[in-house]
């Protein structure tokens, strides 16, 4: 009895994979003279989800292990393993479809229906995936840079091949068509260096002294950690408003560059408390009226 289930459990598992080897070899697509079966088309998606997989850890491994050793910023190092990657599975791709057996004349034919679809439906991707190769090699933008372009400033975080991720200062993540860098002006705090001057205008009363408060603009700005000594801080006397004399305080700043409000707040706090202490005068805009017509009738 014993060996009479024994038998039975045999047969049937027998069966199961006979079952299962006929589902493997089901074709599901001719390709020319190819013939794809279910277990291929499952062979190539394994392979293909691998590739994505082992491409990702190569490229991190170049960033963060190998170009480490070199004088390269973030920026660049990312650019250079992304290329890397995109190389890796394009010839991978290409192996696995050699080694599955496909009729590459049929893909021939299916790459050129494929491209009439992209020039007529997939215009914007096409344009995208391009601009982003051109932003990898060429470098306009890298990851870390303070950027402006259209409506949107902040940090690059990642580039990709379809698009850019930037992060606001509200942490707020927007994502950018790659397209719109290479079509639209594009604002680089950061493309040579990190060193980025701003000017903030201040204005006081004409019964000031003008050199007494250039000597507290200098000194704000110097006493202020996120200020550069070199290039130093200056002081412009810019012009003689309708209500103050207008100076322009011009700092170097390579702290604040995304934070440049922040920047400002701190010095106009610090020069409002100076100007209050030294007794120097902030004017506000201030009309006189003077009225010549139509008060004779009343007098009389």
């Amino acid at each position: 009895m014993e060996e009479l289930l024994q038998d039975v459990k045999k047969d049937g598992f027998s069966a199961f994979l006979d079952k299962f080897n006929e589902l493997l070899e089901y074709v599901v697509i001719t390709l020319g003279e190819s013939k794809l079966t279910v277990g291929e088309i499952i062979a190539i998606a394994f392979s293909i989800f691998l590739l994505l997989i082992v491409t990702e850890w190569i490229r991190k491994f170049i960033v963060n292990k190998v170009l480490t050793r070199y004088n390269m910023n973030i920026g660049t190092r990312q650019s250079v393993g992304t290329i890397i990657r995109y190389a890796l599975l394009i010839s991978g791709f290409v192996i696995i479809v050699q080694n599955s057996g496909i009729d590459l004349s049929a893909l021939g034919i299916l790459a050129g229906a494929l491209g009439v679809g992209i020039g007529f439906g997939l215009q914007n991707i096409t344009n995208n995936f391009i601009s982003g190769l051109i932003i990898l090699f060429e470098q306009p933008i890298k990851v870390g840079d303070r950027i402006e372009v259209a409506d949107v400033n902040g940090d690059v975080i990642k580039i990709s091949a379809r698009s850019t991720m930037v992060v606001t200062n509200d942490n707020i993540s927007i994502i950018v068509p790659n397209s719109q860098f290479i079509d639209s002006p594009v604002i680089n705090w950061s493309h040579n260096d990190r060193n980025i001057r701003f000017n903030f205008p201040v204005g006081v009363s004409y019964k000031e002294d003008p050199q007494k408060v250039k000597t507290i603009l200098m000194e704000v700005a110097s006493n202020n950690e996120g200020v550069l000594n070199k290039p130093s801080p200056d002081v412009l006397f810019t012009d003689y408003g309708d209500n103050s004399i207008n100076f322009n305080l011009r700092v170097w700043t390579s702290d604040y560059i995304n934070r440049p409000n922040v920047l400002k707040s701190q010095l106009y706090y610090e020069i409002f408390k100076r100007f209050n202490e030294e007794g120097i005068e902030i004017p506000f805009p201030q009309r006189d009226l003077h009225l010549k017509s139509g008060f004779e009738k009343l007098e009389n």
